[in-house]
């Protein structure tokens, strides 16, 4: 038979012959897609196999026959297509049933021999068809579990983290970790350390988390972190907030780099700017240099620290990181150098920002290459220029911007020297910059408009920004908005023109919604003219537009009802404001006791101040000083003292020296002479130094009692205290002296005082 073949092989390769006759159905089987080769009867065996366990519960014998003579790799394939994970258990109880030491094949039964691997890869099946039911209506995972450790049947790293994601997902959190740490050492690869690392950090169980983390950072660890662990580390710190356990995290990041595994510039900087936006700039700190010695940081992770420290001013350090970054070949960019310019004019630090701007451009820090500066570097100049008044400056600076390539001056140049201009106070110099941008080609905003209607009125010139205002509407087409008319309203309202500010409010409500800034500006406005039930009008509109009035718009409405003596509106106002949760302060207690007492309504006055006490507000010396002021006018002048005693016995409020002189003149109006000198000799011991008010009081009593050696010790002490006596004084002691033949001893007192 060989012989014939290779005799015909022979004849075939060297007998010249004729080529075969292509025919028409030859160049249709050469031409279409060629039908694919007839299932073999193994996989033939396999499918219908696979069909008959997912239709039936009860396998027949000689079914059992055909499973136990398949190979292991068909029988893992069979265990993949079942319909429910309760087949595929069925399946694995079935092969773990007839599982023995050795292979045996006889007419009466038929059975394999199984390795630990083969039946973990049967069962990694069988928890993945689990995990993926929509419910467990058969035997849940837990029990699945359990089950392989009954049945010694070693999880696979795959299905390590199948059961330790599915524990997490239905918050069984505990179960993960029994998980994880029942797995043999060999199971814990990386992909089941990173799982279980997920679960622990998404758990807030930091500390569990770093001790893994330091485990796998160990040297010689046979599963170290790779780049998909720092992922998942990044990915917790820069969603979580900041604290002592994510600081512990950050610290580990740089043994990261022992590994060969290094954060990306995007995510080094994301982290490093929300580390600096924290306040923990040390820890950005220490995370870029312990990056730095890995050579792995890149221009932009230097920026980010850069700007925390910009904000922090911590120039010390801003310095020592730009020279780090030309010592290890950190090229500054642009954005660098704006970043600096920019902190250091926040700083009003302009002259070092120029300095920088100057090195930018002669290409120092950068090897020698300059460094176009662009149009937002140059505002950033200006605007810093402009806000420590060197406007002129900032004039110099624009046309050295005009003189650079595709670098034009745009409306915030304008905007930042023509808010310059106006709060110095030069109108037209503003004026004169807005015209400019017309002649230029730059277009004003609103910002332009607001800017310079907000200087006119700052600056008394409230006519001449209507003025403004409507022209630019007229001629731009630039609509005013909420600042517009807030400003023109509170402008309106300081000088007292209420009519023209109400009808601006009306016209600000076509336009848009007022902002509490007009609200307020009105409603102060009409209370210091004296119309609180139209200042109270506007507080209700304001809270039917759905802003809160503030504690300063309720002390506004309070004051401005006592100072029209409607004391009840006043108390209706300030329970309105109890039941809106604001709290009343020093100021609405001391205004209500003033009037109230005022008013000789005594009663309520110390009801307020109890209640001001129970509030948790310390009466001042104000409180204290409006009731004696209020009892002296009363004629009652024991209480007036009562008051006084408990403010020095019962507050550490020192009376000051309005609140001696109110009693000291009362005494002496009442002829109680010694006790207003004891009085006054109390105040010095205090260290309240007595003023020409005091002494005029005191020197008025002791004329009508005609005490002149008195008189005399107390003229020696406003000589000594510099004191000058006015023309109050000089009338008391003339009339009284001259009576009594001393008019020398005045002269001697009033020579070399210039009389006030």
């Amino acid at each position: 038979m060989k012989s014939a073949s290779k005799q015909y092989l022979h004849h075939f390769l060297l007998k010249p012959h004729k080529p075969p006759s292509i025919t028409t159905a030859h160049l249709r089987r050469l031409t279409t897609t060629p039908e694919p080769p007839p299932p073999s009867p193994e996989h033939q065996s396999t499918q219908s196999i696979i069909t008959q366990l997912n239709t039936t519960d009860d396998w027949p014998t000689n079914l059992h026959h055909q499973i136990l003579t398949l190979p292991h790799e068909s029988l893992i394939n069979i265990s993949k297509q079942f319909n429910t994970s309760s087949k595929a258990l069925q399946f694995l109880q079935f092969i773990h049933d007839n599982n023995t030491p050795s292979s045996i094949h006889t007419s009466q039964s038929v059975s394999i021999s199984i390795s630990q691997s083969f039946l973990s890869s049967l069962f990694q099946t069988v928890i993945y068809l689990a995990t993926h039911e929509e419910s467990q209506k058969h035997m849940p995972i837990s029990d699945l579990y359990n089950l392989s450790k009954k049945k010694n049947i070693l999880l696979t790293p795959r299905s390590a983290v199948m059961l330790i994601k599915y524990f997490f997902a239905v918050n069984k959190v505990q179960d993960s970790v029994l998980v994880y740490n029942g797995l043999d050492p060999d199971v814990k690869t990386i992909e089941v350390k990173n799982a279980f690392l997920n679960v622990l950090l998404k758990c807030d169980r930091f500390d569990n988390a770093h001790q893994l983390l330091d485990e796998m950072l160990q040297p010689g660890e046979k599963f170290p972190v790779n780049e998909a662990t720092l992922n998942i580390v990044f990915a917790v710190l820069v969603r979580r907030d900041m604290d002592q356990k994510s600081e512990k995290l950050v610290g580990l990041i740089p043994k990261f780099g022992d590994f060969g595994v290094f954060p990306s510039t995007i995510m080094l900087t994301q982290l490093i700017t929300k580390l600096c936006r924290c306040c923990r700039n040390d820890k950005a700190w220490d995370l870029l240099h312990g990056l730095m010695k890995f050579g792995k940081v890149e221009t932009a992770s230097y920026n980010a620290l850069l700007s925390g420290l910009g904000r922090e001013r911590n120039y010390k350090r801003i310095k020592l990181l730009l020279k780090e970054m030309q010592e290890n070949g950190v090229k500054l960019n642009v954005v660098t150098f704006g970043m600096l310019v920019n902190h250091l004019c926040k700083s009003y630090r302009v002259d070092d920002a120029l300095d920088m701007f100057k090195k930018m451009k002669e290409g120092e820090g950068t090897d020698g290459v300059p460094i176009k500066p662009d149009v937002i570097l140059y505002n950033t100049l200006i605007d810093g220029l402009c806000k420590v008044g060197r406007q002129e400056d900032g004039l110099v600076l624009m046309k050295q911007m005009k003189s650079e390539d595709d670098c034009v001056p745009n409306v915030i140049t304008f905007n930042c020297l023509i808010d310059g201009f106006c709060k110095s106070g030069e109108i037209e110099r503003a004026q004169q910059l807005f015209d400019q941008m017309s002649d230029e080609g730059v277009d004003p905003n609103v910002i332009t408009m607001n800017t310079l209607v907000d200087g006119m009125c700052r600056h008394g010139r409230t006519g001449n920004a209507m003025e403004f205002f409507r022209k630019i509407q007229e001629e731009k087409g630039i609509k005013g908005n909420v600042v517009t008319y807030s400003t023109l309203i509170y402008a309106f309202c300081n000088a007292n023109n209420i009519e023209r500010a109400m009808r601006l409010f009306e016209e600000m409500e076509f336009v848009g919604s007022p902002d509490a800034r007009a609200y307020y500006g009105l409603i102060s406005g009409l209370t210091l003219a004296g119309r609180p039930d139209d200042a109270n009008s506007i507080a209700t509109k304001m809270k039917k537009a759905g802003f809160q009035m503030d504690l300063l718009c309720y002390n506004t409405l309070i004051g401005g009802y006592c100072r029209k003596k409607k004391l009840d509106k006043a108390v209706e106002v300030l329970k309105d404001m109890e039941e809106v949760g604001v709290k009343a302060d020093n100021v609405t207690y001391n205004t209500l006791i003033s009037y109230f007492s005022q008013n000789g309504d005594f009663d309520s006055a110390h009801k307020f101040l109890k209640q001001m006490i129970a509030d948790g507000n310390s009466p001042t010396a104000v409180t204290y000083g409006t009731l004696i002021h209020a009892y002296c006018l009363a004629g009652n002048l024991d209480n007036a003292l009562n008051i006084y005693e408990e403010m020095l016995n019962k507050s550490k409020v020192p009376p000051n020296t309005v609140i001696y002189n109110v009693l000291i003149d009362s005494l002496c109006k009442r002829g109680r002479v010694e006790h207003a000198l004891s009085l006054m000799d109390e105040m010095l011991q205090k260290s309240v130094r007595p003023n020409i008010t005091t002494y005029n009081a005191m020197l008025k009593g002791l004329s009508s009692k005609n005490r002149l050696r008195d008189a005399f010790r107390l003229m020696d002490q406003m000589t000594h205290q510099a004191c000058n006596p006015d023309f109050v004084t000089i009338e008391i002691l003339n009339d009284w002296l001259s009576a009594v033949g001393e008019f020398e001893k005045l002269r001697e007192f009033v020579q070399g005082y210039q009389v006030s």
